[in-house]
């Protein structure tokens, strides 16, 4: 006792309050990682656990702490930290013993909150009572941590809960921590780390394996070193596998790994992210029919087509004008439920003004209403009225939306100058220029000084156009 007590001293001085440094690649290598054979309980379903919470603390006797821990395990496992907190703090005042099951649900519930000082600080009471903590309670405050991308704080905490305590950690947080980094884009520290958890023999699984191919260049040699051991691929693996090959522009090996690796090989049945890195890269190759095609296959296969399935293929047939199957795509969008967002009405809107057709465009933007146009949705009516000559047009939307007091960013002013610069109106468009920082709050960028002095060559105004070009090198920026 009086070591876990000393232990729980030396545990509080844990400094985890702020970001560390990141240390540099070979920092991985100096740890000595091992696995630990202890299981995790089950945890039991309960229906209503705030009622029956409430019926236990008014029994008497009161239930054991193993029936207490019921109902905090399930408003847990529905992500009710901050309820569990108080529910906990309302057992001490009742006098209620826990146990370290209890402590652990607390422990996970105050790291997913970012409470770590106050965990660190539940860690050493309970090590004061003679609970031991165990590796759940270490991956939790490393999930906390890595969720809040503190990752190499992480790292640190794994290492000094060793050393202190002999707290071990299994695959579960050497996976927590290997995809920590790679979200961090350090994919050769997670690589480090992966070999130092293979010398210390605790054995990567296909959690691992997906969060390396994800981020890594070198995924190919990572999904054949990955079945050399026996590690079975699944839905995830070839998800990023086809999405990693389709974003280098690679639609054959894409296609390989869909029908021969995936499908025919391994059996195993693509969820709706596959589906749409299919139909992603079909779109960007122009193969639109099958892109349709493969929409019809995930039909089949029962698997339920969402709003990026259909902006995706939106996309691919707006580019290519084919505007009637967009309004198909469209109005199937509304049969099955699915909720047409910015990003659909935005699609829509610019391909019909690239079709040469800018009534249809403003008849699609007219029934935005849920969701609302936002700044990118009046960039494209501005430019698109401009470009299919409705100059006029653009110009009064544009100040209905200025007096609408509607904050308007860069893009719509650069967008306006340039419009304004073509048309003949330099004087409206040095106007609105100057008055970006004065009155809007919006500072020129690169593109509204190349635009503007632009403007002033067309007009033959070479004065105020080299001093404008001098403004922009004081300014810092340099002329694209």
């Amino acid at each position: 006792m009086k070591r876990s007590i000393l232990i729980a001293k030396d545990f509080l001085n844990l400094d985890i309050g702020n970001p560390l440094t990141p240390p540099p690649s070979s920092y991985m290598m100096t740890r000595t990682f091992s696995t630990s054979n202890k299981k995790r309980p089950n945890r039991t379903d309960v229906k209503d656990p705030i009622k029956l919470f409430c019926r236990m603390i008014q029994s008497r006797p009161l239930p054991s702490i193993i029936e207490f821990s019921k109902p905090l395990s399930k408003l847990a496992k529905t992500n009710k930290f901050h309820l569990v907190i108080s529910l906990f703090n309302q057992m001490e005042i009742l006098g209620i013993t826990h146990d370290l099951y209890t402590y652990n649900i607390l422990i996970n519930c105050l790291s997913r909150c970012s409470r770590f000082s106050i965990a660190l600080s539940v860690i050493s009471k309970m090590m004061k009572l003679g609970f031991e903590p165990d590796v759940f309670t270490l991956s939790s405050l490393i999930n906390g941590l890595c969720r809040n991308k503190r990752v190499f704080d992480a790292i640190d905490l794994v290492a000094k809960m060793e050393t202190m305590m002999g707290c071990k950690p299994d695959v579960f947080i050497y996976n927590t921590i290997i995809d920590g980094l790679c979200k961090k884009r350090l994919v050769n520290n997670a690589l480090d780390l992966f070999q130092q958890m293979d010398r210390n023999g605790v054995r990567a699984d296909v959690v691992t394996y997906n969060s390396l191919i994800t981020r890594s260049t070198g995924r190919c040699l990572l999904m054949r070193e990955m079945v050399m051991r026996n590690v079975v691929p699944n839905v995830i693996t070839f998800t990023a596998l086809i999405d990693a090959s389709v974003k280098e522009g690679n639609l054959l090996e894409a296609e390989r790994l869909f029908h021969e690796e995936m499908i025919n090989r391994w059996s195993i049945v693509p969820d709706v992210f596959t589906y749409n890195s299919m139909i992603n890269g079909l779109c960007m190759h122009g193969r639109l029919d099958e892109a349709k095609q493969m929409l019809e296959l995930m039909l089949t296969k029962e698997c339920s087509p969402d709003t990026v399935t259909y902006n995706t293929l939106i996309n691919g047939f707006c580019k290519s004008k084919r505007v009637d199957d967009v309004m198909k795509l469209f109005g199937d969008m509304s049969e099955r439920g699915l909720v047409r967002d910015t990003v659909t009405y935005n699609t829509i809107i610019q391909g019909y003004f690239q079709a040469g057709k800018p009534d249809a465009a403003q008849g699609i933007f007219r029934r935005m209403d849920s969701p609302p146009p936002n700044l990118r949705t009046y960039s494209i009516l501005l430019y698109g009225l401009f470009s299919n000559g409705k100059t006029e047009k653009a110009l009064v939307v544009f100040r209905d939306r200025q007096k609408s007091g509607m904050g308007l960013d860069i893009t719509t002013y650069n967008i306006m100058i340039h419009i304004m610069c073509k048309a003949g109106y330099v004087e409206d468009a040095w106007e609105l220029f100057c008055s970006l920082l004065t009155f809007s709050g919006v500072e020129p960028d690169v593109v509204s000084y190349t635009t503007m002095i632009s403007g002033f060559c067309r007009k033959r105004l070479w004065h105020e156009a080299d001093e404008l070009y001098r403004k922009m090198h004081e300014d810092g920026l340099l002329p694209i």
